[in-house]
């Protein structure tokens, strides 16, 4: 493989080993640069962002219009122009699951465990939608009909729970190890729920993808907004998609070393070096469509950690 000298051989490079596809490429800037400024961007400014990644106009087009169809984004039209929008629903999902990928990792176990208990009214169709969207959530099903996480997060099970119409349908509850009775310790219940092989494997790639850019940036000379624009885009693409499918298991449960730290402190680093200049591409960008277009929202500078 021939050795890469410069960020734009890097971003070539990831571009052409391993295309991004359109339609999770717009949900990326969709919930890491548009929401920070609201949310809303017109479909001229997409297509200014969005095109040096090799997403012509009709993949564009095709991947907003399935978006709107699932209820992640609005539309709205004026004159021949058309500008999207995250929809409000879709905006405390965007928040919740973006919040996951730029918290440090802190988690930490009490010893006891959420149990989501189906009961007999549920249907077929109603148990596997429910079981998609907790394992999605990082829950296991560790018996028929019994989803657990030893942190569940209650407000997002509360959010799932009235998405999906079961909040009257399942009981929800805390369970911890009785004591004076001997069983097997809560904490065996990890190896049998969670299989962590894909998830170690998966922070391990992005590791060794994203770290040739440390030395890279530290011998070239400050990037431009597009290139900084492109490389935090990247970053944050690559890594949701690993990071999304970790349990969020705490820290106490996790095998030592966990390659999820190493992968939070390179994106951190990373994110840290990029976000300044991006952030000017992305509102002028913004800004030539809607002028209106205000800077980013205080809350963007508590990501990683707290952005300096």
């Amino acid at each position: 493989m021939q050795k890469i000298t410069s960020v734009d051989g890097w971003i070539a490079q990831s571009l052409a080993s391993e295309p991004p596809r359109a339609k999770s490429l717009v949900m990326t800037v969709f919930g890491d640069a548009i929401a920070p400024h609201g949310g809303e961007a017109w479909l001229g400014s997409l297509i200014e962002l969005l095109e040096p990644f090799g997403v012509n106009d009709r993949l564009l087009r095709t991947s907003v219009f399935r978006l709107a169809q699932e209820g992640w984004l609005g539309s709205q039209r004026d004159g021949r122009r058309s500008a999207y929008a995250i929809t409000p629903e879709a905006m405390r999902r965007f928040t919740r699951a973006f919040r996951r990928v730029y918290a440090p990792l802190q988690l930490h176990w009490d010893g006891s465990w959420t149990l989501v208990l189906g009961a007999g009214s549920i249907t077929a169709p109603e148990r596997t939608a429910l079981r998609k969207e907790l394992l999605w959530e990082g829950y296991s099903m560790i018996a028929p009909g019994i989803a657990a996480h030893p942190a569940g997060d209650a407000e997002a099970l509360d959010e799932l729970l009235g998405r999906t119409g079961m909040r009257n349908k399942v009981y929800v509850a805390l369970a911890a190890q009785l004591p004076g009775v001997q069983g097997k310790p809560l904490a065996d219940l990890i190896a049998e729920g969670w299989d962590l092989s894909e998830v170690v494997a998966g922070y391990e790639r992005f590791v060794a993808h994203f770290s040739p850019l440390r030395a890279l940036l530290r011998e070239q000379p400050a990037l431009t907004p597009q290139q900084a624009f492109m490389l935090r885009t990247l970053l944050i693409h690559a890594y949701r998609r690993v990071q999304l499918h970790d349990p969020q298991l705490p820290i106490e449960l996790l095998p030592d070393p966990w390659p999820g730290t190493a992968a939070y402190e390179l994106a951190r680093e990373l994110y840290q070096l990029s976000y300044e200049a991006s952030g000017r591409h992305v509102l002028a960008a913004l800004q030539r469509e809607a002028p209106e277009t205000q800077p980013v929202q205080p809350a963007f500078l508590e990501r990683f950690g707290g952005l300096r």
